[in-house]
Formats: structure tokens, C-alpha cells, sequence
């Protein structure tokens, strides 16, 4: 696994940040001992998928406007196939 890789999903290195709906923001925290935030990525307002996006916060359930800062990256997951998913 390289640095940019992880178990679930791959994430972006900073530079050149982009996004699907459905892929998971994770921003680093602030302070020390704050382990951050991330949220699932609901929506974009760009097609090629870069910032801003609407981000639904894990540990709070809203839905917000995000343009992130260079704390944060992206971890992304293969797109739902959603004819596989209504197959019989």
C-alpha cells in the first residue's frame, strides 16, 4: 500500500484535489488532540469533480458548502454501478 492508499478506497494527495458524490472528505484538525472531521462528499459544483463541495458531516448529519483547505484530502471509492445494483 503506498502513502496515498488506504483499505477502503485511494485518496488524493493535495494538489490536484477532485471528487466524486460519494467519496469521503477528510479534513485534519486544527489543534493538537483534535483528530478533525470527515463527511461524505453529497455533491459537486464542478464536473471535472474540483471544490467546492457539499460535504454531509459524519458526526453531525448536515450537509454544508466545503472549499477545503490544504488539511484536507479525499479518499475515494469505486463508482456504484447502478444497473449491477437493480439487476435480478
Amino acid at each position: 500500500m503506498t502513502a496515498t492508499e488506504t483499505r477502503q478506497g485511494r485518496e488524493t494527495p493535495r494538489a490536484g484535489l477532485w471528487a466524486r458524490v460519494g467519496d469521503r472528505l477528510i479534513v485534519g484538525g486544527s489543534t493538537v488532540g483534535d483528530e478533525g472531521r470527515d463527511g461524505e462528499i453529497v455533491g459537486l459544483h464542478h464536473a471535472d469533480g474540483t471544490p467546492p463541495f457539499d460535504v454531509r458531516w459524519s458526526d453531525t448529519g448536515r450537509v454544508t458548502l466545503v472549499f477545503p483547505g490544504p488539511d484536507a484530502r479525499v479518499q475515494h471509492f469505486p463508482p456504484h454501478d447502478t444497473k449491477a445494483a437493480t439487476r435480478s
